[in-house]
């Protein structure tokens, strides 16, 4: 994700948008901060002081971004879901239909929830601190899944007529697949879960010839 000015103002409001480079470098290292120490604590027990302290940024310049510990929280969420889309979209073109897609992209994920086992805490958490983030999150991944099944529907990659609550139920098997394989085990090779899930998800809504 490239922390450029438009990012900045989704997340902090336009008014506190970082307009040099050395600000962007200054707002990403108190997200990057947020992100462990929400992720280790939760959001009751984390303070703004241990946050700045993390990124090495005085507590002062935290107000020239946020203005409370909970605006911080919202935008590491948002921040968080860019993220998981920017780690996912470059494995989606491809070989294959739209349910191999769909396997490259629980893959992708999979190995993004390994690397980011706190992503799991901080959305749980949003549901209370941060519900309307917590909202676009869930609902803005689902509507990704929703236009990538359209497009293969209208193509005849798949069974139609496609609903949206096709594409929450994809979403929650990954939601949950990303917990069982990313957070508690890393044994498994990602591609044998997706593997798994792709035959299920084909025999459900794969085009049947013949």
């Amino acid at each position: 994700m490239v922390a450029g000015r438009g990012m900045a103002a989704t997340m902090t409001g336009e008014d506190k948008a970082p307009r040099t480079e050395r600000g962007r470098r200054t707002l990403r290292a108190l997200l990057d901060a947020a992100a462990a120490e929400f992720g280790e604590k939760g959001f009751h027990e984390s303070s703004v002081v241990s946050i700045t302290g993390r990124a090495g940024v005085a507590l002062g310049s935290f107000y020239t971004y946020f203005d409370s510990k909970e605006s911080l929280f919202r935008a590491l969420v948002k921040d968080m879901s860019g993220k998981v889309r920017d780690h996912v979209a470059p494995v989606l073109p491809g070989q294959g239909d739209q349910i191999d897609a769909e396997g490259r992209a629980l893959s992708a994920f999979l190995g993004f929830a390994r690397k980011h086992k706190e992503i799991y805490r901080i959305i749980d958490e949003a549901e209370f601190v941060a519900p309307d983030a917590w909202n676009a999150h869930y609902g803005t991944t689902a509507n990704r899944i929703l236009e990538r099944l359209k497009s293969a529907e209208a193509r005849g990659e798949i069974n139609g007529p496609v609903d949206e609550a096709h594409a929450w139920a994809i979403m929650g098997m990954n939601v949950f697949l990303g917990l069982r394989y990313g957070v508690n085990d890393e044994a498994r090779d990602v591609n044998e879960v997706a593997d798994i899930v792709n035959q299920m998800l084909r025999t459900g809504l794969g085009k049947v010839s013949g």
